[in-house]
């Protein structure tokens, strides 16, 4: 897919669950949405000029409509409550084209689906696809209680009920290694959800032997740490020469930006990948949940966003 933008109209607003909401958008002009693939995601463009990622949740056989679900986090950075307060159904909007970074392995014997809480929007509409398509799959669906469960209704009454379950903290939790190791021999494993339930899973998955390529996830949110053993380093513009200094208590974006040199993006916590740069001499520290783990091991990108640097001196290839 392409880049580029489009103008959607909020077609409806429907309150899913406590502090969840999901927003229906449909193409102000009428045409077709641009086709997404399940595991996508958009950049919403927010009121005071927020931009913010959200999984699609809707079946990708659908062309005339992308639906998005957001959960109000009062300590969030004010995306999640302007979403939530500002936008009202018929409202214009911007929205990037849609991007995969969690894409199905259609070849897996197997599909197992992990939710945790909001983490269910991309889980869900993998869900859809597999069951369009008649491959094996089973979902498990981790939230608070029933009354924080966004989608209940609709996954309940679906045609793939029988291959959901749920779990309430305060009725029962799940036992993460009886599921990692009850699905068949070749499965792939797909989680989305809060980084502590994403990292029990992926711990647990990989404690149990399951390899990387078998490992897929996405994570919708992180704290990027500073770290009091942070220090001063340069970054250098390869086509121009140009050094300029990053601070401890500064990004290197920050950095950049300040000297005149923009670089696209969006979430600035490291997990949307919109900033990722080439490094071409230079060991980076690398603090971000986008890279894999041999990406980051390469050492020839990273995410001027949250990262920073080992070595004196990155050069970067801008």
């Amino acid at each position: 897919m392409t880049d580029g933008t489009l103008t959607v109209r909020i077609a409806r607003k429907t309150v899913e669950a406590i502090d969840v909401c999901s927003f229906e958008l449909v193409r102000a002009d009428g045409l077709p949405l641009p086709a997404f693939s399940a595991g996508s995601h958009i950049d919403v463009h927010l009121p005071e000029g927020r931009v913010r990622q959200y999984s699609l949740c809707n079946d990708p056989a659908e062309s005339q409509r992308y639906q998005i679900a957001v959960l109000r986090d009062e300590a969030g950075r004010g995306g999640s409550k302007s979403i939530h307060d500002q936008v009202h159904e018929g409202d214009l909007m911007t929205v990037n084209f849609p991007r995969n970074h969690f894409a199905l392995a259609h070849e897996a014997p197997h599909h197992l689906l992990l939710a945790g809480g909001i983490g269910v929007t991309p889980i869900l509409c993998m869900a859809e696809r597999l069951a369009r398509t008649g491959q094996s799959f089973s979902m498990h669906y981790c939230s608070r209680s029933r009354a924080r469960t966004a989608f209940l209704h609709r996954i309940s009454t679906s045609a793939f009920a029988k291959a959901v379950t749920f779990y309430h903290d305060d009725v029962q939790r799940i036992d993460l290694r009886s599921t990692l190791t009850s699905v068949p021999q070749g499965s792939h494993l797909y989680v989305c959800g809060p980084r502590g339930f994403m990292d029990a899973v992926l711990g647990n998955a990989r404690e149990l032997g399951w390899p990387e390529s078998r490992l897929h996830y996405e994570f919708f949110g992180a704290k990027v740490e500073k770290q009091e053993t942070d220090g001063s380093f340069q970054v250098q513009i390869a086509s121009t020469g140009a050094l300029i200094d990053v601070a401890p208590n500064c990004t290197v974006l920050e950095a950049l930006s300040s000297h005149g040199v923009e670089i696209l993006s969006s979430c600035e916590q490291g997990v949307c990948g919109t900033c990722l740069t080439r490094i071409l001499e230079g060991s980076p520290d690398h603090r971000d949940s986008y890279l894999t783990a041999e990406e980051q091991q390469a050492n020839d990108q990273f995410l001027p966003c949250c990262s920073r640097s080992k070595s004196p001196l990155l050069v970067l290839d801008l």
